[in-house]
């Protein structure tokens, strides 16, 4: 589904920018954020298609802006894929139990984050 409007959220700009230049070349839409705060303004504005969140980050972590996702109805239904540098199998667990649809570690190679990106838009339609 390319065309498909993708929000990063990732307080490294060099790791956003990668993913952002990586995925546009795909033929996707990105939006950026560098927090948390500035994700979920950006998410009520104009909600993405889908959602790519570091799990740590000033302002508002991964974890509190999926949480909040989940008390709007329309909202909580954009995929969602936490990327981070926590790979214990307990961080990836809690990712995903707070109703993260994929958990990618970094660094991630850009077919994984494909891959994870077609399977969450696919089980959206």
């Amino acid at each position: 589904m390319t065309g498909a409007r993708i929000l990063i959220i990732e307080d490294d700009t060099c790791i956003l920018d990668n993913i952002a230049e990586l995925l546009e070349l795909e033929g996707y839409v990105v939006f950026t954020a560098s927090d948390g705060k500035i994700g979920m303004e950006k998410i009520f504005r104009s909600p993405p298609d889908l959602i790519i969140c570091d799990l740590l980050m000033p302002k508002m972590d991964g974890l509190t802006l999926l949480q909040k996702l989940g008390k709007h109805p329309k909202l909580k239904k954009i995929p969602f894929i936490f990327s981070s540098a926590k790979s214990e199998k307990v961080d990836i667990k809690r990712g995903l139990d707070s109703g993260a649809d994929d958990y990618l570690v970094k660094p991630f190679d850009l077919k994984d984050l494909l891959r994870a990106i077609e399977k969450c838009l696919a089980k959206q339609k």
